[in-house]
């Protein structure tokens, strides 16, 4: 394969940034995202260019740390993080735009890297259990209902890599933040905070510069692990609750 990529070189967080564009030929459609960026990077050094900074793990699709955004898709044109893309979703000659994710809240470190700490702060606000429990308890002797159980199980599927609040048009990041209310919410150990959790997670997610949600529904479908919109209405009920609402 062919393909032209015009990709977001930015020094650092001051610098103005800018489109660059690159051609790389003999591509192999079994490549994933990342190993093209590898490749082009291995040209550049040669060169003795900067090579294009982004960030990557796992690369198995499992920490979502490698989101780009790709022709105004976060991820990229499938249901998968851009670790887990591979070249035969585009066509030979391709021209694929790549950019950082688009946030206030997620401040370009450098080309295509941002800071997503404010995920982080997020859930040290209030994502978590922080009542004690005491030892592992027996597996059967804490009874949860199957359909709570599955909910509790699909939100905990969020692994918090951006790409809802990329996709968003308000750069919202209640989806992230609905998923680990609902997560939580739904087991009766998330029960003692449940109030208190949610009041300060929306509270830091304000504080961080996030915008608020308009049910657009890109979120969830930009999600690589397909948390439903649902959640969203999980986190506004709860946060009415914790305000003294009635659900």
């Amino acid at each position: 394969m062919r393909i032209t990529l015009k990709i977001w070189r930015q020094a650092g967080p001051a610098a103005k940034g800018a489109l660059a564009t690159y051609q790389l030929d003999d591509i192999s459609e079994d490549m994933s995202f990342l190993e093209v960026l590898d490749v082009l990077n291995e040209s550049l050094i040669s060169s003795g260019e900067e090579p294009v900074a982004f960030d990557s793990d796992c690369r198995e699709g499992i920490c979502g740390q490698c989101g780009v955004v790709i022709n105004g898709q976060p991820h990229g044109p499938e249901v998968t993080t851009s670790c887990q893309l591979h070249m035969r979703s585009f066509s030979d000659g391709a021209e694929l735009t790549v950019e950082p994710w688009r946030a206030t809240a997620f401040p370009v470190i450098r080309d295509l890297v941002v800071d997503r700490s404010a995920f982080d702060r997020i859930i040290q606000a209030g994502g978590f259990i922080g009542a004690n429990t005491g030892s592992a308890p027996e597996a059967h002797s804490v009874p949860v209902q199957k359909r709570k159980a599955d909910r509790a199980f699909e939100a905990a599927a969020c692994i918090g890599c951006g790409a809802c609040v990329a996709a968003c048009p308000n750069a919202s990041g209640m989806l992230f933040m609905g998923a680990k209310v609902t997560h939580l919410g739904e087991l009766p150990q998330g029960q003692p905070e449940r109030w208190s959790r949610v009041a300060a997670m929306v509270k830091q997610h304000d504080a961080e510069g996030f915008g608020g949600c308009t049910n657009i529904g890109e979120c969830s479908a930009a999600c690589p692990k397909e948390i439903p919109q649902d959640v969203i209405s999980t986190l506004n009920a709860d946060f009415r609750m914790s305000k003294g609402g009635k659900r």
